[in-house]
């Protein structure tokens, strides 16, 4: 079992960057695959990126690849968000979540853990 702690999350206005970082417990934190999803009030949950359990193969929702980063040290037991050029409309609530798998995984219903989100607000 592992259990995931978001932060980095704030208030930016548009065109900046924040960085997020998810905190995983546990010792084997390399047998798991990570993802990235973002919820926006009244809307689902989405995707937004994922890395495998290496960090050798990334995956992007396309309308956010070229602004967001996804990356990972397996040695802090830390998976990472680099969001630049920061819009209005990426103001969501962003969680990140782990499956333990060799695949790269991008479905929402596929992960088994959460962590409890960290708010992200970008003004105009």
């Amino acid at each position: 079992q592992v259990q995931l702690v978001e932060s980095g999350g704030g208030l930016v206005q548009a065109g900046g960057s924040l960085r997020l970082s998810c905190a995983a417990s546990g010792h084997t934190f390399s047998s798991y695959a990570m993802g990235w999803f973002r919820q926006a009030p009244g809307k689902e949950r989405e995707f937004v990126a994922a890395i495998s359990w290496g960090g050798g193969s990334t995956y992007y929702a396309g309308s956010l690849k070229g602004r967001f980063t996804i990356s990972r040290d397996n040695g802090k037991n830390t998976v990472y968000l680099q969001m630049n050029s920061l819009k209005p409309e990426d103001t969501a609530v962003y969680y990140c979540a782990a499956e333990r798998t060799n695949r790269i995984v991008i479905t929402r219903r596929e992960y088994t853990y959460w962590g409890q989100g960290t708010q992200v607000t970008v003004s105009s």
